[in-house]
């Protein structure tokens, strides 16, 4: 049993640094290449064991040295693997540049990760589990289906929708917690500058907008509440998002309440900023001081 099970993604993370990033049919020289284990599931996962939790990882990748590395990720942080299948596909890839400026821009190739499917969802995976999160990485009906199931069960969905998609009104309505950055709002809400307070008409009880190095806004209810960010100088954004994915959950399975997970959240993602890679650079609690 475990109190926060993620449903999502297992990427290898190949990243070079660049001056800038190539334009069209434009070649730039760039750094060494580096390999992390990421893919939003599992930087989620992570990010929450490192904080305490204990955390389960539903998803898939190839019998090759990607998943390896993942699943040595995974154990080094001691998230459980037994939902993790190794299916006849190559582990998911994601290619990255990161600027001076820390700024990323990423291409998945999802590989095994489009073999999640809602048979994965066995009748044990939401034993004993409080919050579950999800992202989207993984085919729709996996997510759909997770949902659903988990909301008949009880269990507090939390939902980040990255990269951005268009899910169902029923979806929208089952979750708990919807997850955004400011573009993803937007996306949903068909402006960028629309009030955010909007997001809940869509159907959640409750939804959390991250502004970057701002912090983020708590929508709860009638209640609207800014969280600020500390300052930090950024090396590299890459699975901030996640990370701040990862604390918020493992807060909300402490029992802790949305606006203080959200703060410690902020916290979290803004001391990943200042290192490289996406899991190697999530705190643990004791460097937050919780726990």
């Amino acid at each position: 049993m475990s109190a926060v099970l993620v449903v999502g993604s297992a990427n290898a993370d190949l990243a070079v640094p660049v001056d800038r990033r190539p334009a069209g049919g434009e070649t730039v020289l760039g750094g060494d290449t580096v390999v992390s284990p990421g893919g939003k599931g599992a930087n989620t996962a992570v990010a929450a064991a490192r904080l305490g939790a204990d955390v389960a990882l539903l998803g898939a990748v190839g019998d090759d040295d990607h998943g390896r590395l993942l699943r040595a990720s995974l154990a080094d942080a001691g998230v459980s693997a037994r939902y993790l299948r190794t299916v006849d596909r190559p582990t998911g890839v994601a290619y990255i540049t990161v600027t001076p400026d820390g700024e990323n821009s990423i291409l998945v190739s999802p590989g095994a990760n489009s073999a999640l499917a809602p048979g994965d969802l066995t009748e044990d995976v939401f034993d004993g589990v409080r919050v579950v999160v999800l992202s989207l990485e993984v085919p729709l009906p996996a997510v759909e289906s997770a949902v659903a199931r988990a909301a008949e069960k009880g269990v507090r969905v939390l939902l980040n929708l990255s990269p951005a998609a268009r899910l169902s009104a029923e979806t929208l309505a089952a979750l708990d917690v919807l997850l955004v950055n400011e573009h993803e709002a937007g996306y949903l809400l068909g402006a960028d500058d629309a009030d955010p307070r909007k997001l809940l008409e869509l159907g959640p009880r409750a939804a959390v907008v991250t502004r970057g190095a701002a912090g983020a806004v708590v929508i709860d209810g009638d209640m609207s509440t800014t969280v600020e960010s500390p300052r930090m100088t950024a090396v590299d954004t890459t699975g901030a998002g996640d990370a701040f994915a990862g604390a918020l959950a493992a807060a909300l399975a402490e029992g802790v309440d949305l606006v203080e997970a959200a703060r410690r959240a902020v916290r979290v993602a803004a001391i990943s900023v200042t290192r490289h890679g996406a899991q190697p650079s999530y705190p643990t609690a004791a460097e937050l001081g919780v726990g």
